[in-house]
This record gives structure tokens, C-alpha cells and sequence, in this order.
């Protein structure tokens, strides 16, 4: 089994050489606009433009929880837009956070990952604005990257 590597820093300056993929959960409503997606934004206009496009046009296409889109922002670094959140807002049926559509989005990455020979990075996602819990998140990257063989980086700001 692999592990993870945990570190201080931003997730949005991935720490390595060779390719890198930045992980992050996105809502199944369109919204992009608080949170890490901010920091994203400040860095790369082309996740948040390719995530609405992705929304916009969704009736043709595989946008839905679980689903998950890597774009190119340079020549060996991608951002995964992954759908693992339901809506933006905690509501009766609990947080945001979709567990099972953050367990798919993540096995989409491993293989991505793993075709471009490359590293995971990511910041503690699904336990931010999606509400979500460490424990419950941390067993999924485990199972469908890091058991794979793909690094992973978790990066704690501040």
C-alpha cells in the first residue's frame, strides 16, 4: 500500500519534477467562485473556463458527480476538475461533500495519472466548503491512487 505525503504549503506550486496533476473537487451546479478553486483562477484561466464550458454543455456530454475533466494549464502540469460535490450548500440530506462521486472522479485520475506518468497533488479536498471529513477522504486517495502506485502530495496551507 502507498502513502501519502503531507506538506505545508499551496497545492497550486506542486512540489517535484516531472508531470503533475492538481486534484481538486468541484460542485455539480456550475459554480466556481470561493475556495481553492480561487487560488486556481489566480494562477490559470483555462480550468475555470473548461469547468463552465463542461456545465454549459452539459446535456451533451459526461458532467455529473463521479465525472472528472484534467486540463492542460502548462507543458507538464494538468488541474482535475472532479465533481464530488452536490450543490454548495449544507441542507438536509448533510454537506455537500459526495464520497462515492469523489471515490469515481479519483479512479478517473489514478488512470490519467498513470498514463501521463505522473504525480498527484492536491489540497485536503472534499473537507473545505464541501464539509467533508479527512477520515472519510483520505482511505479513497489511498485505495484508488496512492495502492496504484501514483505519488500523491497533500498540501496544508499556511
Amino acid at each position: 500500500m502507498g502513502t501519502i505525503t503531507y506538506v505545508r504549503g499551496d497545492a497550486t506550486t506542486p512540489l517535484g519534477k516531472g508531470v503533475k496533476v492538481i486534484a481538486h473537487v468541484c460542485n455539480d451546479q456550475g459554480g466556481w467562485g470561493k475556495g481553492f478553486v480561487l487560488a486556481l483562477s489566480r494562477r490559470w484561466p483555462e480550468p475555470e473556463a473548461d469547468y463552465r464550458r463542461w456545465h454549459r454543455e452539459r446535456a451533451g456530454n459526461d458532467f455529473g458527480l463521479g465525472a472528472v475533466r484534467l486540463v492542460r494549464v502548462d507543458t507538464y502540469l494538468w488541474v482535475a476538475n472532479m465533481i464530488g460535490q452536490h450543490g454548495v450548500r449544507t441542507g438536509s440530506k448533510g454537506p455537500p461533500v459526495r464520497y462515492p462521486a469523489i471515490d469515481t472522479a479519483l479512479a478517473g485520475v489514478a488512470e490519467r495519472a498513470l498514463e501521463l506518468g505522473a504525480s498527484v497533488h492536491l489540497p485536503r479536498i472534499g473537507c473545505g466548503l464541501a464539509g467533508g471529513t479527512w477520515g472519510r477522504v483520505e482511505p479513497l486517495i489511498l485505495e484508488r491512487l496512492s495502492s496504484r502506485g501514483v505519488s500523491v502530495t497533500v498540501y496544508d496551507h499556511g
